[in-house]
């Protein structure tokens, strides 16, 4: 099978999954406790006419199926109506954080394949000694804290007792300034800490596997440089599975950034998701739970088409 016919299936195994996503998302925040009429205005004691009003304006009024096919019908042209709390067009709500949990994202990334595809060598090829066994704990300990722990720690250690960076957002800077940037420092290591853990570990794994191969040894044999061995063979051979699964640790921190922004307050979209499922601003929800949620499908499809180019086996 081409790599064009493998994306093509891959993609049309995508719509139905996109489907599924808009379904359950708008589905289950129909099942959040509370009227957003009440928080539209405020618990006030209204006329039933003036709520109904109230209700006919959001569409709120019509049955359940009928406000999913207008939602999804809108949310294709990418018009998810206004948020309720503060009537301005969510598009306009989410554009305003989304490039901050974006610069987080990639900070986070980076900081994930910067120390973790080196880690994972440097552990393969000293295996079984004391640094082989201080970077399994190190892995061990970086999928098992969870993030808003490890982030409380990193604000107390380097924010409060040190002062290195500071513990609220700075106002009025821009989003490329440096005191942005020191700010995000922190958040990005506190969640790129468990991909790096991760990655770090499978690296490692891939690298160990592939020092074994009857290729290595026969390279070797024929008096290859052991520079030329790693860098131009093993390594190549290795970065096969992790740069899948990097892809998909892409998704996993957009997602994960809900719990980090709020311990940081942060001023990115998982902050805002927080907020607004406070006040159930039911159209702030739904239009980020999507966006997310096709994210990640999006990140995982990207991750298939990443193998099946490094592996033509993988479309068969």
């Amino acid at each position: 099978m081409s790599l064009q016919r493998f994306i093509l299936k891959r993609g049309l195994i995508t719509i139905p999954l996109l489907i599924g996503v808009s379904i359950m998302t708008f589905g289950m925040i129909h099942f959040i406790p509370g009227d957003p009429v009440d928080f539209i205005t405020q618990f006030a004691d209204l006329d039933p006419e003036v709520e109904d009003e109230i209700r006919s304006q959001y569409g709120l009024d019509q049955p359940v199926y009928i406000q999913y096919f207008n939602w999804m019908s809108d949310a294709i042209i990418l018009d998810f109506g206004n948020a309720i709390t503060t009537n301005r067009t969510v598009g306009a709500e989410i554009g305003d954080r989304l490039p901050y949990t974006l610069l987080m994202g990639s900070m986070a990334f980076l900081v994930t394949v910067v120390t973790a595809i080196p880690l994972g060598i440097y552990a393969a090829y000293h295996r079984n000694t004391r640094i082989d066994q201080v970077s399994r704990v190190f892995a061990l300990l970086g999928v098992a804290l969870p993030n808003f722990w490890l982030g409380l720690i990193l604000i107390l250690l380097f924010s409060s007792y040190l002062g290195l960076f500071p513990v609220l957002p700075p106002t009025g800077e821009g989003l490329l300034s440096w005191d942005m940037i020191r700010y995000t420092i922190l958040p990005a290591v506190t969640i790129g800490t468990g991909a790096t853990a991760l990655m770090m570990r499978l690296m490692r794994s891939s690298m160990v596997e592939e020092l074994d191969k009857d290729y290595v040894r026969t390279a070797r044999a024929k008096g290859l440089p052991e520079k030329t061995v790693i860098r131009k063979h093993v390594v190549r051979n290795s970065l096969i599975s992790v740069v899948t699964v990097a892809a998909i640790q892409v998704a996993f921190i957009i997602s994960g950034s809900v719990v980090v922004e709020v311990v940081f307050s942060y001023p990115g979209i998982g902050r805002l998701l927080v907020e607004r499922v406070q006040t159930r601003d039911f159209p702030v929800i739904q239009a980020l739970v999507l966006i997310i949620g096709v994210f990640v499908i999006f990140a995982n499809m990207l991750a298939d088409i990443i193998y099946a180019y490094l592996d033509p086996r993988i479309r068969y």
